[in-house]
Order: C-alpha cells, then sequence, then structure tokens
C-alpha cells in the first residue's frame, strides 16, 4: 500500500512525518522509498533538502527521476517556478515515476506540495495528482493557530476529491501552543478518519524520534 501526504498547508512538516512514516514501514519489515513528484527551492548543487531527506529514510534504491521527476530552482509555487523555466508539469510523467517506484518497494510515500489545492500547470493542482495516482491520504496537520479551520477545509476538499483520507497526524509545529491538547480533541472530534498520533514539538526535527508516535495500525485504507 501507498500513500499521498498532504498537509494543510506549507511548513506543517509534511517531510518529517513523510520521512517518519517511511522509517516506520521499515521498521514493519517493509521495502520503503520516499517520492517528492515536484521539489521546488534548490541550493546552488541543484540539491533539494526534502528531497535529501526522502531519500535517506528509503531504504530502497531509485533513480533521482524517480524519485523527484521536477525540481526547480525559485522556492515558489509549483507552477510559477516551472513556468519561470518554460516547463509544464505533466501528471503523466509522475505517475509513470510513481510506478516504477511502487514496482520496487511495498510502500511508497508520495510527499504534496504545500496544501491540497496547490496549482500544478493550468489547470490541475495536486488533488488531481492524488487523484491520478488513486491513492489514499494522509493529513498533516500543523498544530498552530487555525489549525482547526485548515484541517476541517482540508478534510472536505479531499472528501470532494472523491479519495479517501486514511489518517491524520497532529504535527506541533510551535513550543508553548496555548490550549494545544484542545484544539487537537477538537479536530479529533471532527474529523472522521483515525489519528495517527501526535507528534510534540522538536526543536531539531527528527523523522526516527517522530516515527515513535505514529501508529501505523490505524490507518484506515
Amino acid at each position: 500500500m501507498s500513500y499521498f501526504v498532504t498537509g494543510t498547508d506549507t511548513g506543517v512538516g509534511k517531510t518529517m512525518i513523510s520521512c517518519a512514516l517511511l522509517h516506520a514501514f521499515a521498521a514493519q519489515g517493509k521495502r520503503v522509498v520516499g517520492m517528492k513528484p515536484v521539489a521546488a527551492g534548490l541550493d546552488d548543487e541543484g540539491r533539494n533538502e526534502d528531497v535529501l531527506a526522502l531519500r535517506s529514510a528509503s531504504n530502497v534504491s531509485a533513480t533521482p527521476g524517480q524519485i523527484n521527476p521536477y525540481s526547480f530552482y525559485p522556492a515558489a509555487a509549483p507552477h510559477l517556478a516551472a513556468q519561470h523555466v518554460g516547463v509544464r508539469i505533466e501528471l503523466a510523467r509522475i505517475s509513470t515515476s510513481f510506478h516504477e517506484l511502487a514496482g520496487q518497494a511495498d510502500v511508497v510515500i508520495v510527499e504534496g506540495v504545500g496544501g491540497f489545492r496547490v496549482p500544478l500547470n493550468d489547470k490541475q493542482d495536486t488533488a488531481d495528482l492524488a487523484r491520478e495516482l488513486a491513492l489514499p491520504v494522509i493529513l498533516i496537520v500543523g498544530i498552530r493557530l487555525g489549525c482547526i479551520n485548515h484541517a476541517l477545509l482540508s478534510a472536505d476538499a479531499i472528501a470532494a476529491s472523491g479519495l479517501k483520507c486514511a489518517g491524520w497526524v497532529a504535527n506541533c509545529v510551535t513550543s508553548g501552543m496555548t490550549l494545544q491538547q484542545e484544539n487537537i480533541d477538537a479536530i479529533q472530534q471532527r474529523l472522521a478518519t483515525p489519528l495517527l498520533g501526535v507528534v510534540e514539538y522538536q526543536p531539531q526535527p527528527d523523522a526516527c524520534i517522530a516515527a515513535r508516535s505514529l501508529d501505523l495500525s490505524l490507518l484506515n485504507d
């Protein structure tokens, strides 16, 4: 089984939790690989830190083109970054890479870009990509002010796309948030999908530590 990881916004820890999922599945003896279909924001050597983290957390070797079909230097919305260099992001190309990875691994964790409705080209967005890959979705909720509304809107968008939300993760991205547990409880009461775990705030995010907070047995495939 493979999963599409999305978030309530950018900066909510999708990469860290995606890596944590890879570690957790690997601990079950699974062959795992992470995929970042579109990466925007490269260093001077053409590397993206999210892609590097996913590769490091994988135990299956794959080519850079399979793991990351599209990469762009500007840290911008993907369709804008692509337009800047005269490229159109094609879902078919991403799908081909995904199926190649799925043939090599038991679990592919596909990390989306930003939130669930981020445009990828002039007509399609990440929701269309998740549909193209026909994957259940894991929603990463960044626990911070406004997270309840963001979580519920994201869940509605996933359902409206005809996709199944297999679970959600509460990632505490700020330290000392007022009424943190109450916010998590409010979301849990309103989402009809299992809470896979609460990842407490880490000054230096560590996916191996985060993996210990996830209960994969709760996944609703």
